[in-house]
């Protein structure tokens, strides 16, 4: 019996994202491809008397540890599941992904901390129940719970496997200044257009023919984030200008831009091009990432 587990919560990049006109009830219909990364956040969880939470690491200093952290909320919704007030249970998150960057972490530590205690307390529920605790964490949470590369509509809660998709070399490049998703959607709502559509696959499932697929999505946030955050184009810029890169775009709603390359090598030396103070930049590889 294992006294404590570090799982790895990937960072979500959605390689396309198209966006309706809001609903009336507040929601946006979506559609979106989206991946997991072999970086992001990683959370510890341990046995212990009652519930203890911590969060440290780069960005630890602007999350904070309350009931608003998605982390405690999806625990609140383990626990009433059980039956239980709380759970027997230390987590310590430790935050590794920039703020408000596009890259789902919140969701992606609610994901994992679901994964972990379910682990680690012996609880035996199935996927399907905790992707349904997952909703706690917002729209992202079921996805995030799975961590693997889906087909996503409705307003986020529609996921189809996404298995056919391969593993694609990228780098995820964030300018050090955060996107507020609400915001976003606000810009959108007064000046963005878009459209759920859905496009047809592509040819074949080859990286090279996924790539030329991508370059005819879009983001439909983009240009509302730019309108918030206009610090985004010069990433975006930036990871353009590389002349290995393939295809360009921002994530979710911003502000984390990445590209997308033929290989791992060829990644790395981009990420190292684009290092510059105040900027997180990695190199990773956007499929199903191990997590434990």
């Amino acid at each position: 019996m294992t006294d404590n587990l570090t799982i790895l919560a990937p960072a979500k990049v959605n390689l396309y994202l198209h966006v309706a006109a809001v609903k009336p009830d507040g929601y946006h219909p979506l559609d979106s491809l989206v991946a997991f990364a072999d970086v992001g956040d990683r959370v510890t969880v341990s046995r212990a008397p009652s519930f203890d939470f911590t969060v440290e690491g780069p960005f630890g200093g602007s999350v904070g540890n309350d009931a608003d952290n998605l982390v405690v909320k999806v625990l609140l919704a383990l626990a009433a599941h059980l039956g239980q007030d709380d759970l027997p249970l230390s987590v310590v998150l430790d935050k590794r992904l920039p703020i408000a960057a596009g890259l789902g972490g919140g969701s992606a530590d609610a994901g994992a901390v679901l994964r972990g205690a379910n682990l680690l307390l012996d609880l035996g529920l199935s996927d399907d129940v905790l992707e349904k605790i997952a909703r706690a964490a917002g729209a992202d949470g079921p996805m995030c719970y799975r961590a693997r590369p889906a087909l996503v509509s409705g307003v986020g809660e529609v996921l189809e496997a996404a298995d056919d998709l391969p593993p694609l070399h990228a780098v995820l490049l964030n300018p050090g200044l955060p996107s507020p998703t609400g915001a976003v959607y606000k810009a959108y709502d007064t000046t963005g257009q878009g459209d759920a559509d859905r496009p047809a696959p592509p040819a074949d499932w080859s990286v090279s023919s996924v790539i030329d697929w991508l370059g005819h999505q879009r983001n439909d946030l983009e240009a509302p984030a730019l309108s918030v955050t206009p610090a985004i184009q010069e990433a975006l810029d930036a990871m353009a200008a590389v002349p290995t890169c393939r295809l360009t775009r921002m994530s979710g709603s911003g502000a984390t831009v990445f590209g997308l390359f033929d290989s791992a090598e060829v990644a790395l030396d981009a990420a190292l091009s684009l290092d510059r103070t105040g900027w997180w930049v990695r190199p990773t590889v956007l499929g199903t990432p191990k997590l434990i």
